[in-house]
């Protein structure tokens, strides 16, 4: 009986425990949302990162170019980006790419490979249709180091 009676204490507690379980990560380092969304987000051991586009985060402005050099700086932000969050690109666990034309795969795969030299992360590659001329997207999700 007296377990019942803890019950609604325990199950307040367990809640509580997931409310401050997520954290925003935010920086004047990142280039500045396109939307309303956060950079990444640290929950469950994780770090979520959103979508990035290809933003020179000293200027704010896109820096459209080849893939080669849109890749860069997206992975370039994300780095920053994790670091931030407590983490880094080494911890990476699983990238989405959204790339506009499939025929630019081989020369992202050339630059990705420079971040992603190891062990590789889970991956998508998709087809996509992007916003602002850009050729790429990517996010992905890092654990926490223990």
């Amino acid at each position: 009986m007296y377990l019942l009676g803890a019950l609604p204490a325990f199950m307040a507690n367990v809640r509580a425990a997931v409310k401050t379980d997520k954290r925003v990560v935010s920086s004047k380092d990142f280039p500045k949302p396109l939307g309303p969304y956060s950079h990444a987000v640290v929950a469950g051991g994780f770090v979520f990162v959103a979508g990035q586009a290809p933003i020179n985060a000293a200027t704010q402005k896109l820096e459209l170019g080849d893939i080669k050099s849109e890749t860069r700086l997206e992975l370039q932000n994300i780095s920053t980006i994790l670091k931030a969050s407590g983490t880094s690109i080494e911890n990476v666990v699983k990238v989405s790419i959204h790339l506009v034309d499939l025929a630019d795969f081989d020369a992202m795969n050339e630059v990705y490979r420079e971040f992603f030299a190891g062990d590789h992360p889970a991956r998508t590659t998709t087809q996509a249709v992007l916003r602002s001329g850009r050729k790429i997207e990517i996010d992905c999700i890092a654990r926490m180091p223990r």
